[in-house]
């Protein structure tokens, strides 16, 4: 029997792990193993590589070394972000629910977060007090920095954004969020209890496509994860601005500046640190390369397809997102068909893939229950060649014609 034509197009979930990173982990698999925080020969050789990596990293971000913290996924650094600061406010305020005095803190998101940043909102809301405001987004994905001005309290902590949408793709404004932010603190008449206002980017699908350099997007703190750019799983990294305040999430030992305990694993870190260097040498050629692909598949979906929508911004998305819906048609029975097929795709976040309820992002560009669940995500990589593209096309236009009937 012939092997069957297998291509993979859910990158956003996960991407392979390049060759080039696998071998950089295999050899300090066999190499580097001690633990880093012993001060033996052993220990210290595992602490050089945990150390290297970190300036790499940083290079990346255009930061100090002592600013990064490993983590173990874009999820941690994400809760890392959002509770260690919720927490480190409340243990400075000593705040109750008995006895707010007004300054219960106040969090802004917006309505199409990652899980990860959405459920650490909505459990610091119900669970410990916090007061949150969750932005809404225009009908193509974007958020309005006026909007995020317009919600900013004097109480307000923390707002997060994410760089990039995991589903629609959409790029936000992060720099005029950011100026936004900083014009609210500056004009900030009472300095309650020395409140700063911190700015946190979910930046894991941005990375390998849009400029990481902190300072110049103006952020406080920024998510990283291994697993979307050809890195290994398990891997993650959280940078924190030099004097943003945390509480740690998982303590122990005294690892990662006390903000994140437990053994550090130094060829997996060294193995994120070079899949973030080759994604970042590699942007500008890859992302003009993969927005050719993406546009002339969106094209050729909505010229053939009859009843087919793009969701999210056309222009300003990632190069090699594509999110369509079908009318009539079921995105999961879509999704299983073209897996039949040999082609992976998805229908939004796999860490919703359990969900039966229509995308929340989807939901919040205004999609009917039927549009949103007649979607699938196709999410081009390095692999991607124009003949692929081709051969999904065509299977596609097959399949929709096939599932209306």
């Amino acid at each position: 029997m012939a092997k069957r034509k297998t291509i993979y197009l859910d990158n956003a979930g996960t991407t392979p792990m390049d060759t080039r990173v696998e071998r950089v982990v295999l050899k300090h698999m066999r190499e580097s193993w001690g633990n880093a925080s012993s001060v033996h020969d052993v220990g210290r050789q595992a602490r050089g590589v945990i150390d290297d990596s970190r300036k790499r990293v940083a290079r990346v971000l255009g930061v100090k070394s002592e600013e990064m913290i490993f983590t173990g996924s874009g999820t941690e650094s994400d809760n890392l972000a959002i509770f260690g600061v919720a927490r480190a406010y409340k243990t400075r305020q000593n705040f109750s629910k008995k006895n707010l005095g007004g300054l219960r803190g106040h969090i802004v998101t917006t309505r199409i977060e990652h899980p990860a940043v959405l459920r650490a909102c909505q459990y610091l809301e119900k669970k410990e007090g916090f007061k949150i405001t969750y932005i809404g987004v225009d009908k193509n994905g974007i958020v309005n920095p006026a909007d995020i001005a317009k919600a900013l309290r004097s109480d307000t902590i923390l707002v997060s954004i994410m760089y990039a949408n995991n589903e629609i793709g959409t790029v936000q404004p992060i720099v005029e969020i950011s100026k936004a932010i900083k014009n609210f603190r500056q004009n900030l008449k009472t300095k309650t209890h020395n409140l700063k206002h911190f700015f946190h980017v979910d930046a894991c699908q941005a990375a390998g496509a849009l400029n990481l350099n902190v300072n110049q997007l103006g952020v406080d703190l920024m998510t990283l994860n291994g697993s979307k750019i050809y890195g290994p799983k398990g891997t993650g990294c959280l940078y924190v601005r030099r004097g943003v305040e945390l509480v740690p999430q998982i303590v122990g030992g005294s690892q990662e500046r006390g903000l994140r305990a437990g053994t550090e694993n130094p060829a997996l870190i060294a193995g994120f640190a070079k899949a973030l260097e080759l994604a970042d040498e590699n942007k500008k050629k890859e992302s003009t390369r993969l927005i050719e692909l993406r546009d002339y598949m969106i094209g050729q979906i909505l010229k053939t397809i009859p009843g087919s929508h793009l969701n999210g911004d056309a222009v300003r998305r990632l190069p090699n997102n594509i999110n369509i819906s079908f009318e009539n048609i079921d995105g999961e029975m879509l999704m299983l068909a073209l897996d039949q097929g040999g082609i992976q795709v998805s229908t939004g976040s796999a860490c919703t893939s359990t969900s039966t309820e229509p995308s929340h992002a989807l939901k919040a560009l205004g999609l009917s229950d039927e549009l949103a669940k007649g979607n699938i995500r196709i999410t081009l990589g390095r692999q991607t060649m124009k003949k692929d593209i081709d051969y999904v096309l065509k299977t596609l236009v097959s399949l929709v014609k096939k599932l209306r009937k």
